[in-house]
């Protein structure tokens, strides 16, 4: 089945069970966290990531990393954005999208904590 038949509800519900299967030692630094899923990066979404537009966003971390908080100024909420269309546009099969969208979470996931692209596990 192509990918791009997953509705975005069924899309919803892989990254909900994304965000499920990450071990609880990372998913207590959620707390106060939005996971959204946008159709599309907006135009500030590749200027702030310094990505040319003809090049796909999967998602992106938008907030202060959690290390780097301060407990005296209240920044505005966190929020992990994962990107729908780059992600069905870019994966040919049902399984192909479950696991990107798995993968994206997990890396925006570790920019949340702080850790670069360089840095990252995969």
């Amino acid at each position: 089945m192509s990918s791009h038949r997953i509705s975005p509800r069924q899309f919803e519900a892989y990254v909900e069970e994304a965000l499920a299967s990450v071990p609880a030692q990372f998913r207590q630094y959620l707390q106060n966290v939005a996971l959204v899923v946008e159709e599309e990066p907006a135009e500030d979404d590749y200027d702030e990531m310094d990505v040319p537009e003809d090049e796909e966003l999967f998602g992106i971390f938008r907030g202060t990393p959690y290390f780097e908080r301060s407990q005296l100024v209240t920044d505005l909420p966190a929020q992990i954005a994962i990107f729908r269309g780059p992600i069905l546009r870019n994966c040919a099969t049902r399984g192909e999208a479950v696991r990107e969208i798995r993968d994206t979470v997990v890396h925006e996931l570790g920019h949340m904590l702080g850790l670069s692209d360089e840095e990252m596990p995969y």
